[in-house]
């Protein structure tokens, strides 16, 4: 089975931040080396972090008129701050992985979705 896994980014620092400049060097090695870790995880296909949310366009039709907006307009705490593609035998193995993102013990959460396949 493959799972997206969503890092809803809360309130976990992240750079160019003051919260991430008050974390010490030991602590942000920490953060980069558990993300190396996973993203050199069997079965796991590294994503992309994205850029902060203020710097997003949001993209709607309606009436078959293309509005244009800036942002996403959610809370930071909703903000998706990155993802990890992973394929699994079973959903507590994706569970395993999550629970080692450091954005979730950061002040963050991990979605884990299930993909559909055969699109």
């Amino acid at each position: 089975m493959k799972y997206i896994l969503l890092i809803q980014q809360g309130s976990t620092p992240v750079p160019p931040s003051e919260a991430w400049d008050a974390l010490s060097d030991e602590e942000k090695g920490e953060i980069y080396a558990a993300y190396k870790a996973i993203s050199e995880t069997p079965g796991v296909t590294p994503g992309h972090g994205l850029q902060l949310p203020e710097t997003a366009t949001t993209v709607r039709v309606r009436d078959g008129e293309t509005l244009v907006t800036d942002g996403p307009f959610v809370e930071t705490k909703e903000a998706l701050g990155g993802y990890f593609l992973l394929d699994a035998e079973d959903l507590d193995t994706a569970i395993e992985l999550a629970a080692r993102i450091p954005a979730a013990r950061m002040g963050g959460a991990i979605e884990v979705r299930p993909l559909r396949e055969g699109y």
